[in-house]
């Protein structure tokens, strides 16, 4: 029983050294990174869709900070993004550089018209962030809450199964239009009420 103590103490002595030491390190060599293609890479949309031409969104991050590319090529952060990335940088904003896409109207998610897949998985592997589930030879699926709207999962689909529809806002974002005015009061209609007094 008293080895047991011995080895168990052992080990917990040694595990607070390690311990310890890895601290120290993970402080001490901490690698710093760039902290412009961080705030750059937090006001991009985060879609991975790759139509700036780069793999993603860090990368094209960090191509703008090292001035190597334009602030106008990301099509689904439209101009709102372009005009957030211009303040961050000081320089003049420049209108969404067509070649690379359009701005879209509303957000968009991909939907798979399930009755029609064939359950090949090529949505799947062009998918960058992982929003659609399914298997081989098995009906495929898109998590909407996942779902950037990229359209990359379009092109490969053999059966053209997919659609990319408008988000539905649900709940919080529907609203109710004011009723037109149907009251007449007297500064809106003057010429009605002279009429009245003169018949």
């Amino acid at each position: 029983m008293t080895s047991f103590i011995v080895a168990v103490s052992a080990l917990v002595i040694l595990s607070l050294i390690f311990g310890a030491i890895l601290g120290f390190a993970a402080i001490r060599f901490k690698v710093e990174g760039n902290p412009l293609v961080e705030q750059i890479d937090a006001l991009l949309p985060q879609t991975q869709c790759g139509q700036c031409s780069y793999p993603g969104c860090s990368p094209y991050a960090e191509a703008i900070a090292k001035g190597e590319e334009g602030i106008n090529k990301c099509p689904p952060g439209g101009e709102s993004t372009i005009q957030a990335i211009a303040d961050l940088l000081g320089v003049e904003p420049e209108p969404l550089d067509a070649e690379h896409g359009t701005e879209k109207e509303s957000a968009m998610v991909a939907v798979i018209r399930e009755d029609e897949c064939i359950g090949c998985t090529k949505c799947i592997q062009a998918c960058p962030v992982d929003a659609i589930l399914g298997a081989a030879k098995q009906m495929h699926t898109v998590i909407e809450s996942e779902c950037t709207g990229c359209d990359l999962c379009l092109e490969p689909c053999p059966v053209d199964c997919i659609d990319m529809v408008p988000i539905d806002g649900g709940l919080p974002a529907w609203h109710w239009d004011k009723p037109i005015q149907i009251i007449a009061t007297d500064a809106g209609n003057t010429d009605a009420l002279n009429e009245g007094k003169a018949a």
